[in-house]
């Protein structure tokens, strides 16, 4: 019996509408989500992990421009950079995760590194980025996330009190993310982000919070999640999906109705990508879109990537 496997990626969600997006900026997003599940998906087409393939789909992400996380990601208020990540392996349950780091390529490798060589599960500020160099893993300085974009984006904000939504026209929330099922049947999720613009006193959104923008669990499921941190850290989305599945006995498509559901009355806006142990995947939104693809061996349809919504957004891949 062949055994399924399948990955998912998100750059973000928000108020991303076809009549405001240009076709060469449309062209651009969707060559670079492309790029990013070819990548991961080739991993576990070749027998690779979960791990490994979410985790390079994420750092392809955090090396393009276009979305906040990595390179891409906003300035603070004091005009750094400041970013989040984590990863979760479904099969030990293990988690790794980096908060408020500077200067770091790639910081979902760190919070890879945190996860399988620290002892804990969490490392914040000049900390983490001492762990990131004693491991060799590269620095860039701040040219490197430099964006005319982000910088103008700063810059209309940097002398108010105000932290809004990475945004360009409206809101958008540039988290990016990967999820996936391998071979082996292990799941695993990863999620990086730059924050909030012009954002202060080292606030932390839901990205780095295991169990709120990410996590994993081969009983159930994997999830990665991008929207407004703080609703998302309220409501546990990503857990409460998986606990949905475990406890409730949900199947992955009802659990995130249910879920996504629960977030909108909350007042939370943005979505999540889901995979289960069985491959059925879910990418699930309350925003005009989200930047978001995905690629499974139990479809014959190929690679498939979107942004807006669409009359069968809320007919998912399951």
């Amino acid at each position: 019996m062949e055994k399924k496997f399948g990955l998912a990626i998100h750059g973000g969600a928000g108020t991303i509408k076809k009549s405001t997006m240009t076709s060469f900026d449309e062209t651009k997003y969707i060559t670079e989500l492309n790029h990013a599940i070819i990548k991961g998906y080739t991993i576990l087409k070749g027998g690779g992990s979960a791990l490994d393939a979410v985790e390079y789909a994420v750092r392809i992400l955090e090396d393009c421009p276009l979305f906040n996380a990595g390179k891409g990601s906003v300035f603070t208020h004091e005009g750094t950079h400041e970013m989040d990540a984590s990863i979760m392996c479904g099969d030990t349950l293990n988690a790794g995760a980096v908060a408020a780091v500077k200067g770091i390529r790639n910081p979902v490798q760190l919070a890879r590194k945190v996860m399988e060589e620290s002892g804990y599960v969490l490392l914040c500020g000049s900390g983490a980025e001492r762990f990131g160099k004693s491991a060799a893993l590269p620095f860039e300085n701040e040219k490197y996330f430099f964006t005319d974009n982000r910088f103008n984006q700063w810059q209309a904000l940097k002398n108010s009190e105000h932290a809004v939504l990475d945004h360009d026209g409206g809101k958008k929330f540039g988290t990016v993310g990967a999820v996936a099922l391998d071979q082996n049947g292990n799941v695993a999720a990863a999620t990086s982000t730059g924050g909030l613009t012009n954002k202060k006193f080292g606030r932390l959104g839901d990205s780095v919070v295991i169990g709120a923008g990410n996590y994993a669990n081969n009983k159930t499921c994997a999830v990665s999640c991008t929207g407004y941190g703080e609703y998302f850290i309220r409501s546990v989305v990503a857990y409460d999906i998986s606990c949905l599945m475990e406890y409730g006995g949900l199947s992955l498509k009802d659990a995130c109705a249910r879920v996504i559901d629960k977030l909108t009355d909350f007042g939370g806006e943005g979505g999540f990508i889901a995979i289960d142990k069985l491959g059925n995947i879910e990418l699930l939104f309350n925003t005009e879109g989200m930047y978001r693809g995905y690629a499974s061996s139990d479809k014959s349809s190929g690679i498939q990537v979107d942004i807006y919504r669409n009359k069968n957004q809320d007919s998912t891949p399951s």
